[in-house]
């Protein structure tokens, strides 16, 4: 079997160099992509003997399309490669995640893609790392989607046309859907992946990042809304309902009662103890999950109307960063 790394980076520092420390050595060929650093990240992966792209920046940036990048450039190089670890460069590999990974789908024709059990490096840190660590704390089995982080068969991927490279968000499960039409599978393992360095402090990186992904179930919806599954249709609604139509509905019966419609803002908290209560973990860990759930669709809510205002009026779909 023959593995091959693509890592993607931008002014990563340290965390890339752990991060190529981490699978140089452990695969056939690495190519790392680098996306306009001033941090010398470039220099730093030729000194670990890796291959090195660097995109045009006069292009729009997207991680889609550094992958996507990086995908040929490796497949130019060893043209013999059976699968592909792609790895953020904020990321670690587990010491065995490309064994396991590259020997399940070796021993698996139907799946397409396969991930594992992504960790924030440090949760103690910040409650965004926490909710980070939380986010990625998924069921194994098959799945729907995997995250940035993930093995792909080479010809699979190379069947899919590569990742979408107009997303500027969300590019993983939209390949992930358009691999599962063509008939493959997607699985999650419970094997250790990687560690993750959000370095995620601040409350403008938190509503920043769900920006992104408000813009994310936007496109997604937008590109396969009609699909089968109504690809982001159910996440879009629900951020509408939350972030729009009920703060709308709320002060209208606040006008409409001389303000006693206030109280209806209760429905918010009221949301946050359901979702406590349902939830999986310690309650002080549910509390916390649930509270920013129902926080997050403001912002999200503001990423669904710069997508549309993009699609409608602009054009412009820049990538929404957090760091």
């Amino acid at each position: 079997m023959t593995v091959g790394v693509v890592v993607i980076g931008r002014n990563e520092g340290e965390r890339l160099r752990r991060c190529l420390e981490s699978v140089v050595g452990q695969a056939q060929a690495v190519v790392y992509v680098d996306s306009g650093s001033t941090d010398g990240s470039v220099a730093l992966a030729r000194s670990l003997g890796v291959d090195t792209v660097d995109l045009d920046m006069s292009i729009p940036f997207t991680a889609a399309r550094a992958r996507n990048a990086g995908f040929a450039a490796l497949m130019a190089r060893r043209p013999d490669i059976a699968f592909v670890q792609f790895v953020d460069g904020d990321c670690e590999l587990a010491p065995a995640w490309l064994t396991t990974a590259s020997g399940y789908l070796d021993g698996h024709p139907e799946i397409a893609m396969v991930c594992g059990r992504l960790q924030e490096r440090y949760p103690e840190r910040s409650i965004y790392n926490r909710l980070c660590d939380f986010e990625w704390d998924a069921p194994p089995g098959e799945s729907r989607a995997c995250g940035g982080n993930a093995m792909a068969r080479a010809d699979a991927l190379t069947a899919a046309g590569g990742y979408r490279e107009a997303l500027i968000a969300g590019e993983e499960p939209e390949l992930c859907l358009r691999l599962r039409t063509a008939g493959w599978k997607i699985w999650r393992l419970p094997d250790a992946m990687a560690w993750h360095d959000a370095a995620m402090t601040r409350f403008g990186q938190w509503w920043r990042r769900n920006v992104r992904n408000g813009y994310a179930f936007a496109q997604g919806a937008h590109l396969h809304g009609s699909s089968p599954e109504q690809h982001g249709i159910r996440e879009s609604r629900r951020i509408c309902f939350w972030g729009g139509a009920l703060p709308v509905l709320i002060l209208a019966a606040a006008v409409a009662s001389n303000g006693w419609g206030l109280l209806l803002l209760a429905i918010y908290p009221a949301q946050v103890i359901r979702l406590t209560v349902r939830g999986k973990r310690s309650l002080g860990e549910n509390g916390l999950w649930a509270t920013f759930n129902v926080l997050s669709k403001f912002p999200e809510l503001m990423g669904q109307a710069r997508f549309h205002g993009n699609r409608l009026f602009s054009g412009d779909s820049r990538l929404i960063e957090y760091k």
